[in-house]
């Protein structure tokens, strides 16, 4: 059921807040600011000061969005990702028990891969979609493009290298939705705690999505 949820909604916002947070202040404000952009998919990094705590608190807080969390490395991780709520997973890499380990639960999970065989393999142990990172170090956009003759049954997700201006375009060639993270998140913004520029940055992003 949540993996069918986790579709319709990327088809619908096309674009996942990524949060880094050192502090679990800032990450509730980083996510709350994109949320009041219109940003309805957050991930919070596994490595963010107190992710398992933030993640509960901004399940309460915004109903509206789904919560989940990447940057995760291993099984037990993802496990206790699980166990507090996250609704969607991410990782850096391919990992076929992860993978099985999220479809037993029912939780959409979003293995990185790069080339086409890792793609490929990622999808056929039961990835929901298929992190393409990184992006920009293999063509960007073009890549993406290239990956769609062979590939175009594979919902895929470009990250690492995505920005505000550019992520119209992986969605116009055939990418499902992106993930921007210090794009949105400027770290000067960040230390002046200048919420009201990243709702407005958010709100920019969402609005030149819906157009693709």
């Amino acid at each position: 059921m949540l993996n069918q949820i986790w579709l319709s909604q990327l088809k619908i916002h096309r674009a996942i807040a990524v949060v880094r947070a050192p502090k679990m202040d800032w990450g509730q404000k980083m996510a709350l600011a994109v949320a009041s952009g219109g940003m309805r998919l957050i991930e919070i990094t596994w490595n963010s000061d107190r992710a398992p705590e933030l993640i509960s608190q901004l399940r309460t807080e915004l109903p509206g969005c789904l919560i989940g969390t990447g940057t995760l490395f291993n099984v037990q991780q993802l496990q206790e990702a699980i166990a507090c709520g996250c609704q969607f997973l991410f990782s850096p890499h391919t990992d076929p028990v992860m993978i099985k380990t999220a479809v037993a639960a029912n939780i959409p999970i979003i293995p990185g891969a790069l080339t086409p065989t890792e793609i490929i393999t990622a999808w056929n142990y039961g990835a929901t979609c298929v992190k393409v990172f990184p992006v920009q170090a293999v063509g960007g956009s073009n890549y993406i493009k290239s990956l769609q003759g062979p590939l175009g049954h594979i919902p895929l997700i470009p990250t690492g290298g995505v920005t505000l201006e550019n992520a119209e375009d992986f969605l116009k060639v055939g990418a499902i939705a992106v993930g921007l993270s210090g794009e949105l998140f400027p770290k000067k913004w960040i230390l002046e705690e200048n919420w009201h520029e990243i709702t407005e940055q958010a709100k920019a992003l969402i609005q030149k999505l819906s157009r693709s």
